[in-house]
């Protein structure tokens, strides 16, 4: 029972049904990359890569967002709050979070075996951009977009053109939706002089800016699939991903209560539905 309850606390501390916005686009870049089905091995170094380097990233933001957190009526509940993990456990489990990514990247090939290293402390960065720069958004965007190439050099061992506008759309992707998601916080940021864009320019700039960053997202993806010379199910997947952006936004304009549902939902279905589309592409070429 203690173990159960340990794995329930450690799973709200990372949130690790968010993993569901990265993992779509790592499998998306090894299967353009192998053209196709890239094998077990990789499908399972892919997942252990990605789930590490996920808990990696979450665990130093709770960490470092201790005193944040405490403070936020909306988060002074979370594990690394109110005692359940100590700042020695939260500190041990990034490390042994840490070593296991740069294992499993030594596993896959050279190259992100090196790439590793500049990798995690991208990763790590977010919490820190936050505290000066509104830039953060961006960061963690950059963190996410990290994904799909990580995807390409798994099979390839190279950095193919493809994967970075690909991942160049999930930077602004992630970037659009946690404006909005940060809207939630406006004022509180407000209050602890953190660099949220709401927090800086308010909510009318936040919600433009979001949009502005969804269509930036929606271009390179389509970069993507005319690099990768995909097919026209490739292209009704960013059909798809820009409807269901507008619709993103839609929810958002219309109720700031309903960001939760904008938040999970619609970019949780985003990277499967993109993911389905992109296997059946494959399949029928």
């Amino acid at each position: 029972m203690r173990l159960v309850k340990w794995y329930k606390d450690f799973n709200e501390l990372i949130m690790f049904q968010h993993s569901v916005f990265s993992l779509p686009f790592i499998f998306i870049a090894m299967i353009v990359s192998a053209n196709g089905w890239f094998g077990w091995k990789l499908l399972l170094l892919g997942v252990l890569a990605a789930v590490s380097a996920r808990n990696f990233a979450m665990l130093v933001n709770r960490y470092l967002d201790r005193d944040i957190d405490a403070k936020n009526p909306r988060t002074k509940n979370r594990p690394n709050v109110d005692g359940r993990f100590s700042e020695t456990q939260l500190r041990i489990l990034i490390i042994v979070n840490a070593i296991f990514f740069i294992a499993v990247a030594y596993v896959i090939n050279d190259l992100a075996f090196w790439l590793s290293f500049p990798i995690l402390l991208i990763l790590g960065g977010y919490s820190w951009f936050k505290r000066f720069s509104e830039m953060a958004h961006l960061v963690l965007g950059l963190s996410l977009g990290l994904a799909p190439i990580a995807g390409a050099i798994a099979v390839e061992g190279t950095i193919p053109m493809w994967s970075v506008m690909l991942a160049v759309g999930v930077m602004f992707w992630v970037a659009g939706f946690d404006l909005l998601y940060s809207l939630q916080d406006m004022e509180f940021d407000k209050k602890e002089g953190l660099y949220s864009i709401p927090s800086r320019y308010g909510s009318d700039a936040t919600m433009f800016l979001a949009k502005i960053f969804h269509t930036i997202a929606v271009l390179f993806w389509a970069f993507f699939v005319s690099t990768a010379e995909l097919g026209f199910f490739a292209w009704l997947a960013v059909i798809a991903s820009a409807g269901m952006l507008a619709y993103e936004h839609h929810i958002v304009n219309k109720d700031f209560t309903k960001i939760d549902r904008a938040f999970f939902t619609v970019n949780g279905y985003l990277g499967f539905i993109v993911l389905g589309l992109i296997i059946v592409d494959r399949i029928v070429q």
